[in-house]
């Protein structure tokens, strides 16, 4: 009799319980790893989305206010551009010139341009040390006017 009365008690249990919805969304992942990875010339595609593009530092402009990571080409031709405020630690910005690099966040709009803001310094990572700066881009087309070689070190007017 104890024996029936302890299955009942599961059994009763058991069917209060909720089955999984198998029709549910399954929740947003944040992990890195499941992010798409798009190189700078597709980024202009995936604005508002959390995405790893990957490119090379062309060109690292250095202002008072703000710091920019320009992909594959200098501006004002960069596909791509990252973004680094004040308040943001990253210690060498200029080492990065040359370097293959990915970078991980929200794609936004800028005056028609795409960028992403560097919030951590978790969110880039170089993917390679070697210093490439007359290689090609990575993104660059075929018929594609050759890299700056200009070494000027004033600041470019945007």
């Amino acid at each position: 009799m104890r024996t029936l009365l302890s299955v009942l008690v599961v059994l009763a249990f058991a069917i209060r319980l909720p089955a999984d919805d198998t029709n549910a969304p399954a929740p947003p992942n944040t992990n890195a790893s499941a992010l798409l990875k798009i190189g700078t010339g597709e980024a202009d595609q995936y604005y508002g989305q959390e995405m790893i593009v990957t490119g090379r530092v062309a060109q690292v402009t250095i202002r008072p206010k703000v710091r920019f990571l320009n992909l594959d080409r200098p501006f004002p031709g960069s596909p791509f551009t990252v973004v680094i405020f004040p308040g943001t630690y990253f210690p060498d910005a200029k080492g990065l010139k040359g370097k293959l690099i990915e970078i991980r966040g929200k794609i936004k709009n800028y005056k028609d341009k795409p960028e992403i803001v560097l919030d951590d310094t978790n969110q880039l990572t170089v993917l390679d040390s070697t210093d490439s700066t007359n290689a090609p881009a990575v993104s660059q087309p075929a018929n594609a006017p050759p890299p700056s070689t200009d070494s000027t070190n004033f600041p470019e007017i945007m």
